[in-house]
């Protein structure tokens, strides 16, 4: 048994999450937002690469009080558990998230290990263990749904594992451009597509909300 993983991105209307420059990308309206809090708060954990949570510098928390009642109500902590995924384990100290109030874990390799063993920033640490048996061990820790929020190569690694359930992609009404501005499925691509079948599609003021199931191939 595994949990169900979700992710939850946004990109530009060409298909874009950052610049050529890889800068952070803020481009979401605040109905984004609101549903980024949404699937935040309805999920036991929530997976960040490195990178990512480096762009960003903090957690992704949950401000809304009806939220934080559901929490409460369902006996779970006000704020969502934080997975970081990074094979090198370089993570800077000094960014806000080591100081607000989530529970951290890190997913990384031995090497990666090495530079948080000492200290008490992750609660728990797991190293160079395969996603089956590693959201298997999550599952046995009490995680039925996590939300995967990117970055684009975590998101290449767990749909190459078909561990990625479903995907809610908000697509903004703007342009970067640019042949290496990353996208929401980063790296080097797959030999063949991954289908996806549509479950809905609505208007998010400016921008439109797909959801999807991914479709999983055959064993």
């Amino acid at each position: 048994m595994r949990p169900r993983l979700t992710a939850v991105l946004a990109m530009s209307a060409d298909g874009k999450i950052a610049d050529v420059h890889r800068h952070p990308a803020r481009f979401g309206s605040a109905a984004d937002r609101a549903h980024l809090e949404r699937q935040v708060a309805h999920s036991d954990g929530v997976m960040v690469g490195a990178k990512t949570l480096l762009a960003h510098g903090s957690a992704t928390l949950v401000h809304d009080a009806e939220l934080l009642k559901m929490r409460s109500e369902q006996g779970k902590s006000p704020q969502t558990l934080h997975i970081i995924c990074s094979r090198s384990g370089h993570i800077r100290r000094d960014i806000p998230f080591f100081h607000q109030p989530v529970e951290r874990w890190l997913v990384t390799t031995q090497a990666g290990a090495t530079h948080w063993q000492a200290g008490q920033e992750f609660q728990r640490i797991w190293a160079d263990v395969p996603w089956p048996h590693l959201l298997a061990e999550f599952y046995a820790l009490g995680l039925r749904q996590i939300g995967v929020l990117g970055g684009g190569g975590l998101m290449a690694e767990l749909l190459a594992a078909q561990v990625i359930d479903d995907l809610w992609l908000t697509v903004c009404p703007l342009l970067w451009g640019g042949a290496t501005a990353p996208t929401p499925v980063d790296g080097p691509g797959f030999a063949t597509p991954i289908p996806l079948e549509l479950l809905s599609c609505q208007p998010l003021g400016p921008e439109i909300l797909l959801h999807y199931q991914v479709q999983k191939s055959p064993a």
